[in-house]
């Protein structure tokens, strides 16, 4: 098995069986630092198991997960567990289950634009407002890898381009690599360099330009998808190959050790 060089975490022909059903079927996958990996496939696809899985919170049935030593990891779950009926301030929700002084909070908070609610109810917040409180929770950890299900859930087209533009602005900004799960295929493709189409397996993965072409996406999200992101993604083309993995054998890994690359800046 090779390594995959400088990658903050890999999975390398990680199934997960549940139930009887083969929920991930032998999935390749890797980030590196500074990169925004996506993510995206149909409900029921798998997305959100591999997410935990990656982060060591699901135990996969086989092959093998490796993170970088002592990777610091920033997360923000699909779901929140949050009681909407127990009294809970944002400031007290920053420091749940981590340390953090009233600078270190504010810092946080005003990097992803939401300090003037610190005192703020948490069961009062909007949609687009919470999911910048849990984001500016998951930088306090000052994370090497960023994960993120479904970021811009519960939020208006508007708020959704800002999210995903504060989501760019933080990759720069801390040189993070980013893991991002998304139904919004259109935004998607305009702000990740990497995209894994995911139905169980990985049916397709590359370049957004080179995987919005792929026959495999067409076949998960139907041609008109393709058609319609096409404006969004024709000045992000990176120049990189899509890999259809459909009909092979997938004993194989991502990013090196399966079919070759041309081209791929990975």
């Amino acid at each position: 098995m090779l390594k995959v060089n400088n990658a903050l975490v890999t999975a390398h022909d990680v199934s997960l069986k549940a139930g009887g059903r083969l929920i991930l079927d032998r999935v390749n996958l890797a980030v590196r630092p500074g990169e925004i990996v996506t993510i995206i496939g149909p409900n029921g696809a798998g997305k959100s198991t591999l997410v935990k899985v990656l982060l060591g919170l699901v135990p996969q049935t086989s092959g093998k997960v490796e993170k970088q030593a002592g990777l610091r990891i920033g997360y923000v779950p699909q779901r929140f567990p949050i009681a909407m009926n127990v009294p809970l301030s944002v400031r007290r929700l920053m420091t749940l289950t981590l340390a953090a002084n009233d600078a270190e909070i504010t810092k946080a908070l005003d990097e992803t634009g939401v300090a003037h609610l610190v005192d703020a109810w948490v069961a009062d917040l909007s949609g687009g407002e919470l999911q910048r409180v849990l984001l500016a929770r998951a930088l306090l950890r000052r994370p090497q890898l960023l994960v993120l299900d479904e970021p811009v859930q519960a939020v208006d087209f508007h708020g959704e381009v800002k999210l995903y533009e504060l989501i760019s602005a933080i990759r720069k900004a801390h040189g993070c690599g980013i893991l991002m799960v998304s139904h919004d295929l259109h935004m998607v493709m305009a702000e990740s360099d990497h995209v894994v189409c995911l139905n169980s397996h990985v049916c397709c993965e590359g370049g957004p330009t080179a995987v919005q072409k792929d026959p495999e996406f067409a076949k998960l999200f139907g041609p008109a998808a393709a058609r319609m992101i096409a404006a969004y993604t024709h000045h992000h083309d990176h120049d990189h190959e899509s890999h259809s993995h459909e009909g092979h054998d997938h004993a194989h890994d991502h990013h090196g050790h399966h079919h070759h690359h041309p081209g791929h800046r990975h």
